[in-house]
């Protein structure tokens, strides 16, 4: 079979929800871009900007399991629907809280607190329908890496088209166009032509399905060690993201316009990242490219912490991008493709529970921190920690190799060599 870096577009309804989300989520960045911009212009507060990652991510945290369980239970295609026009109704609230200018920091807060919500029940849905939504199963692995350059490519343009929306046109028409963006996504969707749904039987309460999914990820090591993994790079590593605007504002003396392009370079390096999974012939270890990638992460963002020469940091913005990008990415497809079908939502609900739960978590405490040793010297322990967390895991696979190798080799003790 020949090999493709966009194979999965053979499918026709991945290609209509390739589309449509990418049209959503260059909106989606452009909001949170806009977010974090008049969030530090009306506070000049570091700790504000990590409660605002809290609030609009701790939601899914608490939610994504019930979300994972209705994923599994329910019409997995109706219920993103249903999600993905709540986050438009969430989107035109927000447009008419900044266009009317009377509005209150923690009243933006709570609206971010709500899309949290919302993402707790569309993230499962979404990831688990993904796999419907490919023919040949055998290119989902290029599905979920050209989600993921889908995603990074929406970050490579979304904050820079906020930057300039923000300066040139205000922050009314900035979340306005994020509202407008939905449109793309729910026209894909009520395009797609999906097998019929099956209604399957429960016998469990949510609970018990809840016990069922959390007991087959620690009978499962392949999956718990990813899924822990993921946990501690984004308590501890991701949330450097939500410093990015005192790099602009403070570091690097610029304007919104600052703000956006440093996040873009960000996202230029997640996509080519992206493009490069995408790219891989099947049968690559992924798990050995995550712990090389966790490295390069870790070296990007310690390089990137103290620059203070702005074309330099930007280069050093990219390489941490890159590696940041694998975190999610391969995570994402180590699940997907090794999980069980029943499972899927559940366990991909543990796997949001990992990245959206421990990032808000994760920006309170670095929000503290960099209030109480500085900015720079905080991105700088991230990237040492992300470090840390790529050699351990590379020793691991090493271990691991070694002992596969001792097993597979013939036995030939000297007794067996005489005869």
């Amino acid at each position: 079979m020949k090999i493709s870096t966009f194979n999965a577009f053979k499918s026709r309804n991945y290609r209509l929800y390739f589309g449509g989300q990418s049209v959503s989520l260059i909106g989606t960045w452009m909001q949170k871009t806009a977010v974090s911009w008049v969030i530090y212009s009306e506070t000049h507060s570091k700790f504000m900007l990590g409660l605002t990652l809290f609030a609009s991510l701790f939601p899914s945290f608490i939610f994504s399991f019930i979300g994972g369980v209705a994923s599994d239970r329910y019409n997995r295609y109706k219920l993103l629907l249903i999600t993905q026009i709540a986050s438009m109704v969430q989107a035109v609230l927000m447009t008419m809280l900044i266009f009317f200018k009377h509005y209150s920091v923690w009243e933006i807060i709570a609206l971010s607190a709500l899309l949290g919500l919302i993402n707790a029940f569309d993230v499962p849905a979404r990831q688990s329908l993904v796999y419907e939504m490919v023919d040949d199963k055998a290119d989902l692995p290029n599905a979920l890496a050209l989600n993921s350059s889908m995603v990074n490519l929406s970050r490579l343009i979304g904050p820079g088209l906020a930057g300039l929306a923000l300066e040139k046109f205000g922050d009314d028409i900035c979340f306005g166009l994020n509202a407008v963006s939905f449109i793309a996504v729910i026209g894909s969707l009520l395009m797609m032509k999906l097998p019929k749904y099956i209604a399957k039987p429960h016998t469990k309460n949510v609970i018990g399905e809840l016990k069922e999914g959390f007991a087959y990820i620690k009978k499962t090591p392949s999956i718990s060690l990813v899924i822990l993994m993921l946990a501690l790079i984004s308590l501890l590593v991701l949330p450097f993201s939500t410093l990015i605007p005192v790099y602009a504002k403070d570091i690097f003396k610029g304007t919104a316009s600052t703000f956006g392009v440093i996040d873009s370079v960000i996202g230029l390096g997640a996509f080519s990242g992206a493009i490069f999974l995408a790219s891989l012939k099947p049968g690559r270890n992924l798990r050995k490219i995550l712990a090389i990638n966790t490295l390069v992460f870790g070296i990007g963002l310690m390089l990137f912490s103290h620059s203070t020469y702005y074309p330099l940091a930007l280069l050093f913005a990219t390489v941490s991008g890159f590696g940041m990008m694998s975190q999610i990415t391969i995570s994402n497809t180590l699940i997907q493709t090794t999980v069980d079908e029943n499972m899927r939502g559940r366990v991909i609900s543990f796997y949001a529970m990992a990245f959206f739960g421990m990032q808000p978590l994760g920006g309170l405490l670095i929000g503290g921190i960099s209030q109480w040793i500085g900015t720079p010297d905080t991105v700088l322990l991230e990237g040492a920690i992300a470090l840390i967390i790529g050699v351990l895991l590379y020793r691991k696979l090493r271990k691991e190799e070694v002992k596969n190798v001792e097993v597979s080799e013939p036995l030939n003790p000297p007794e067996m060599q005489k005869i």
